[in-house]
């Protein structure tokens, strides 16, 4: 009882403290679901074949094909969770904790409660209703699964605020993939997502999140993701934007606590219609031999503005971290602001950065235009190259799916 009064009392500190970054928004203006609000079901092909093709759009088959496990969550309610594999538990975070009475050790551990209005908000309605959206993923000690778990955070209602509380473990020694959709539905322009996700990488574990947006044009995005690392252990995120949002503001940050502890942060953003997009990715490298790369792929169009960030903070000698940051301009209205950071506080380390912003190439347009595009089929070439991900380091099938969610995620660029 000591762990949740100290939760709920750092949160009601914090329930009106704006975040560091991003723009402010009013959690008042949105109203909050009952958890029970939307039915469980059998099979995520019991949802209408519109909403089936939205959860496509960000990755999630309704068929569940390929997949180790699903998890649904619409609005508040979480109406589907399913493993076919044994080496992965997947369920609700709230039958999670009623399951496994260690849980609670990890809850607010990665992610504390007092960093936002944000986190804050999500922490009070957990104390309050003792209602846990969310979901709780764990790889047990010593397996590999080849197929990925695919989790959905779909938005079917105006003017809600859905937040989600995630729990991720990847036991020792052992190998997890997830691929994580958020989605709104065709017919809602407005609405706050909050997400809070906590990733444990045990020593010599292995993790891939692969998380791909796709928001209405005034849906406001504040995900607040930290994974903690140690010895031996891979963590890799992928991140992709490419339809209109509001504004999104998000800094996962991975704190590589253990030896040799590896992270790879790539992200591709294409701001569009006058979207504020706000993401970064953070290394904190505390132990020997640690390191971590940071690539991000931004455009910016149609009167939108980016911030792309980068931070890597080498606490300790002998790590290596780089951070590469490259965006394009498409339009004099628009705008990208490239803030990479680099902090040594210790001798005999590595860390390097580039950073670039420009225009598309005129050659290249013309080269291109020369061998019977159009100008615009052209620019759309070009842009849909930049925004590619290197997904080396992908099982075969993995890597298969995410290219695949990455050329959906492009299309009518």
């Amino acid at each position: 009882m000591l762990v949740v009064r100290n939760v709920t009392h750092n949160a009601e500190k914090a329930k009106n403290k704006k975040a560091t970054l991003g723009t402010d928004v009013v959690i008042e203006n949105f109203t909050k679901e009952d958890i029970n609000a939307f039915d469980v079901i059998d099979d995520i092909k019991d949802v209408d074949k519109k909403t089936q093709k939205s959860f496509l759009k960000v990755g999630v088959d309704a068929t569940a094909e390929e997949r180790a496990g699903s998890f649904v969550q619409m609005d508040q309610s979480n109406i589907f969770s399913h493993s076919i594999s044994d080496s992965i538990e997947l369920m609700n975070l709230g039958v999670a904790l009623d399951k496994h009475s260690w849980l609670k050790d990890y809850m607010w551990n990665a992610v504390k409660p007092d960093v936002d209005k944000y986190t804050a908000e999500t922490a009070l309605s957990e104390a309050k209703d003792g209602a846990y959206s969310g979901y709780f993923v764990r790889s047990l000690p010593g397996t590999k699964e080849i197929f990925p778990v695919q989790a959905c955070m779909f938005i079917a209602d105006q003017d809600v605020m859905q937040t989600a509380h995630n729990i991720i473990i990847a036991e020792e020694n052992s190998e997890l993939h997830l691929i994580t959709g958020c989605a709104t539905g065709d017919d809602i322009s407005s609405a706050l997502h909050v997400g809070i996700s906590e990733i444990y990488i045990k020593p010599g574990a292995k993790v891939t999140f692969t998380m791909v947006h796709n928001w209405a044009e005034q849906v406001e995005v504040r995900p607040r993701t930290a994974i903690i690392q140690e010895e031996n252990s891979t963590y890799i995120n992928n991140y992709i934007l490419t339809s209109p949002v509001k504004s999104i503001q998000s800094y996962p940050t991975t704190y590589c606590n253990g030896e040799n502890a590896r992270a790879l942060f790539q992200s591709i953003q294409s701001g569009i219609n006058e979207s504020i997009i706000d993401v970064g990715s953070r290394a904190i490298l505390n132990a020997p031999r640690s390191s971590a790369e940071i690539i991000s792929r931004a455009v910016a169009n149609d009167d939108s503005k980016i911030y792309s960030r980068g931070h890597l903070s080498g606490n300790v000698p002998n790590v290596k971290g780089h951070l590469e940051c490259h965006g394009l301009v498409l339009d004099d209205n628009s705008s990208i602001y490239a803030v990479p950071e680099l902090e040594a506080n210790a001798a005999n380390l590595e860390m390097s950065h580039e950073a670039a912003v420009g225009q598309i190439d005129e050659e290249e347009i013309y080269y291109l235009t020369s061998r019977g595009l159009t100008e615009e089929e052209a620019a759309s070439m070009i842009v849909r190259g930049f925004l590619s991900m290197d997904i080396t380091g992908l099982p075969n099938e993995l890597a298969a799916e995410t290219q695949k969610m990455i050329d959906m995620s492009l299309e009518g660029m």
